[in-house]
């Protein structure tokens, strides 16, 4: 059964077909999926959801699918984590980390988005499937695209971390390295899809690629047993996982699975690329384009494709954005490490950071139950550690060596 209505402008309002299409023909707006909801509140319950496998399809009616899923099929429901030292350790009542550092195939929440893409793509008639991307976009395509058997494209910024190129062209995807940065990387691509018969999964797949991001959203109500939380920290980049998070809680009020949503969205980037935090404290809506210069690559998006559509959310929410510099997303990488024994990439550190910043504000509360979306998993961006970590101890292979060490951590730690 079908539940797709069609695509809708989020500009001027006007309807679309469901095709690989992705921006208003009369007001150049994006194109969003709109659903039969009173459908949907029929087919789809918190039983059902709950005997199906744990995967992100298990919310499938709410997904721009037509048929069943043909990629990602391992991809969704990690873990959300209750944690007790880095709660303990920042004074907060009830924090839980939403862990996509783990659990999916290449180790980020784009293993959602990606999912929904390339099953699209399929659905279509594509056999080439392509992006534009910071990282881990281009590893979970470079690697579902290889299983579902697309060819592939992937364009990245030449100057992109070593180990995330390395995590890409393991699938012998056609890797491209761009001269510029991601928003250079993103032009180019648009002027590519114009050209030829390709799923671009962030440009003309970009409505129902979008969509994946939903299942955080749902997993984290699920996984508290059917409550949203009073507060969620998401990164931004575009600003698209937040808008989505924010949507998902809205679609599982509007078919009866959520009473009431009471939620505070708050958005994460770095200082080196925060164009939607900078307009959300200026108090416009109008995002404007910087040059990045952060350690945080993977949300070192200049200019953001949904920033404007993150803001809305922020404030209908009544929650917040803040930036955070990259001294402090080192120092957070760090604290959900020692703490949690969780290690997050560059945007795991801005999102805790953020929280820490907002606790100090007194933006969240203390005792508000918290969630905060850790993205990708920390050996993606193991490069900006080097010369941050604790000391290693390199001794002799006897045991006078290993005391003289011993006697030396224990002065350092007062015992």
């Amino acid at each position: 059964m079908k539940y797709v209505k069609g695509l809708k402008c989020r500009e001027c309002g006007r309807e679309y077909p469901v095709e690989p299409i992705y921006v208003c023909e009369f007001c150049f707006g994006p194109l969003e999926v709109i659903y039969d909801y009173a459908k949907i509140k029929k087919a789809l319950s918190r039983r059902i959801i709950e005997k199906r496998p744990k995967n992100l399809w298990r919310y499938k009616e709410l997904l721009p699918i037509d048929g069943e899923p043909s990629a990602g099929l391992n991809s969704g429901f990690t873990p959300l984590v209750k944690t007790e030292r880095l709660a303990k350790y920042l004074g907060v009542k009830e924090l839980y980390i939403k862990d996509d550092t783990v659990a999916h195939p290449t180790l980020s929440f784009k293993d959602r988005v990606v999912a929904v893409a390339l099953t699209k793509a399929k659905e279509f008639g594509f056999d080439t499937v392509a992006c534009a991307s910071t990282g881990n976009l281009a590893h979970a395509v470079s690697a579902h695209g290889a299983k579902a058997g697309f060819n592939r494209f992937i364009f990245i910024p030449a100057t992109l971390e070593q180990s995330k190129i390395l995590a890409s062209i393991v699938y012998e995807p056609n890797l491209v390295a761009v001269d510029g940065n991601y928003d250079d990387v993103n032009r180019l691509c648009s002027e590519i899809a114009n050209k030829y018969r390709w799923a671009f999964v962030n440009i003309n797949i970009r409505p129902f690629y979008a969509e994946g991001s939903k299942t955080m959203g749902f997993e984290i109500v699920e996984q508290l047993g059917w409550e949203a939380p009073d507060s969620i920290v998401v990164p931004c980049a575009s600003g698209s996982l937040l808008t989505k998070v924010w949507k998902a809680l809205k679609e599982f009020q509007q078919i009866g699975i959520l009473k009431e949503v009471e939620t505070k969205i708050y958005g994460s980037q770095a200082t080196g690329c925060s164009p939607i935090s900078t307009a959300f404290k200026n108090g416009t809506d109008v995002i404007r384009p910087i040059k990045p210069n952060t350690i945080a690559k993977s949300l070192a998006i200049g200019n953001p494709a949904d920033g404007f559509y993150a803001l809305q959310a922020v404030k209908e929410s009544g929650g917040a954005m803040e930036d955070v510099s990259d001294e402090e997303i080192i120092d957070a990488i760090k604290i959900l490490a020692r703490t949690e024994g969780i290690f997050a990439e560059t945007a795991g550190g801005v999102t805790l950071a953020t929280y820490i910043k907002l606790l100090k504000d007194g933006k969240i509360d203390k005792r508000d139950s918290t969630v905060l979306c850790i993205t990708g998993n920390g050996l993606k961006t193991a490069e900006v550690l080097n010369g941050q970590t604790a000391e290693v101890y390199q001794i002799k292979p006897n045991l006078s060596s290993f005391e003289e060490i011993l006697k030396r951590i224990r002065q350092k730690e007062g015992k």
